[in-house]
């Protein structure tokens, strides 16, 4: 029995990791569409930057009630996922408490002393957050994008992350009662199992607690297993994706938009009193297709955008202080990298059950992101500020609007009259050129 439980053992480890690569390939893929750009530069502070944002979390504690649950939520549930390794090795030999033969009995105690205490920790940071989420009334958790998915993906974690700490603790109290029985050797110092939970499971037999402790073991593997494969579906990838995104942010000033480059050629050929003005235009290769201003689709994004789009936490810190939204308008800058990872997530499947992706007649604006959404941004920045994994919005929203622009001539009336005015009278106002000092006459 025991040889055949460790056989279905490994069948589900390799199903359960195996299932999560083909999940990340994807991911990779989908992100691969978009434009390469060339991130590379100055990887020290790169490194610094991940370091204190990614595994650092400072960008949390700005709100420190969050932050703090979430630093609970985060260094518990990844320390305590340490002990994988154990649950691992056990499984697939037969042991019991491999890693007790192999840290000593002290340094043992103290480690899963300090698992008991962060597991409590993980639990009264989930309740927390469920109650602020769905009965405290705040409003970015209120807010239209987050209805239906959203909001039960966001429950529905909370939930599998309460199971998984009470299946451990479970786990751990069975297994303290059978060592006190002297069915067990005793191994590990479990403070709270011990003294919390432990009076109900006294009376109950060996085969009892043998087979709660079991119950309890699996549960928690493949309770693991099924979490890590969930993510793929789950706002949850940023467990693993604010690595890489923080990294691969941008260094340069928020303010400063990347410029297009064949928009700045054309212009310093304008500039050059030494160009020739009668010259042929260069012959265009029918085989490329014509550059693109701007972006209407994940194709014309680059790859940084769209990691960020996959990177979303969803926590609504970027709308909370759009000044956009906070005056009415329709834009919402978490739901413009809901929607451009909605878009991913469609082509991708296209691609599956393609090969290829197959034109479907959709595009990112328009058909997820309305015009009326990007033109309501005043690029203030406010959104990149508060994100706390250097999520960039604003440059999406830029390109979708060069796009409308450069490709479309569709601007908004105010905006097309404003150009005209510049290009008319070299100011923004409707007065001729020879009167723009004449406010200051008086």
């Amino acid at each position: 029995m025991e040889y055949f439980s460790r056989i279905i053992f490994f069948i589900i480890i390799v199903a359960g990791f195996g299932l999560f690569a083909k999940s990340l390939r994807e991911i990779y893929r989908n992100i691969k569409l978009g434009k390469a750009i060339d991130r590379s530069d100055n990887p020290a502070e790169r490194w610094r930057i991940m370091t204190k944002v990614a595994l650092g979390q400072t960008k949390m504690v700005k709100r420190p009630i969050a932050g703090i649950l979430h630093i609970f939520v985060y260094v518990g549930f990844v320390i305590i996922n340490l002990e994988l390794l154990e649950i691992l090795i056990d499984g697939l030999f037969g042991t019991h408490r491999f890693l007790a033969g192999i840290l000593g009995q002290n340094f043992y105690a103290l480690f899963t002393a300090t698992l008991e205490i962060l597991a409590v920790l993980v639990i009264i940071a989930v309740v927390l957050f469920f109650i602020r989420r769905n009965f405290y009334g705040i409003k970015r958790f209120q807010m239209k994008e987050l209805f239906g998915w959203p909001k039960d993906d966001a429950n529905w974690i909370l939930v599998i992350e309460f199971a998984l700490m009470i299946a451990f603790l479970t786990m751990n109290t069975s297994d303290w009662v059978l060592q006190q029985k002297g069915a067990l050797p005793l191994y590990g110092s479990f403070p709270f199992s011990s003294s919390v939970l432990a009076p109900f499971l006294q009376n109950f037999g060996i085969n009892t607690l043998e087979l709660l402790e079991k119950f309890a073991w699996w549960f928690h593997i493949i309770g693991i297993l099924f979490f890590m494969n969930y993510l793929y579906y789950s706002k949850h990838l940023h467990i693993i994706l604010a690595f890489p995104n923080t990294w691969f942010s941008k260094l340069k000033p928020k303010g400063e938009l990347d410029n297009l480059d064949s928009v700045t050629r054309e212009i310093k050929l304008m500039m050059d009193p030494n160009a020739d003005p009668y010259a042929a235009a260069p012959e265009i290769d029918p085989n490329v297709a014509p550059e693109k201003f701007g972006a209407n689709d994940i194709f014309d994004l680059n790859q940084v955008q769209l990691l960020n789009a996959y990177t979303c936490t969803e926590c609504g810190r970027c709308t909370s202080v759009c000044p956009a939204n906070l005056t009415g308008k329709k834009l919402s800058p978490r739901k413009i990298m809901m929607d451009t990872r909605d878009r991913i997530e469609e082509v991708g499947k296209n691609i599956n059950k393609n090969g290829k992706f197959i034109d479907d007649g959709k595009k990112l604006i328009k058909d997820h992101i309305l015009p009326e959404e990007i033109w309501a941004c005043t690029t203030c920045n406010a959104c990149v500020e508060a994100c706390p994994v250097l999520i960039d919005p604003l440059s999406i929203i830029v390109e979708l609007r060069r796009f409308l622009v450069m490709e479309q001539s569709a601007a908004p009336n105010e905006l097309n009259l404003m150009m005209a005015n510049v290009e008319n009278n070299a100011a923004p106002w409707q007065f001729n050129q020879a009167d723009r000092l004449n406010w200051a006459k008086e």
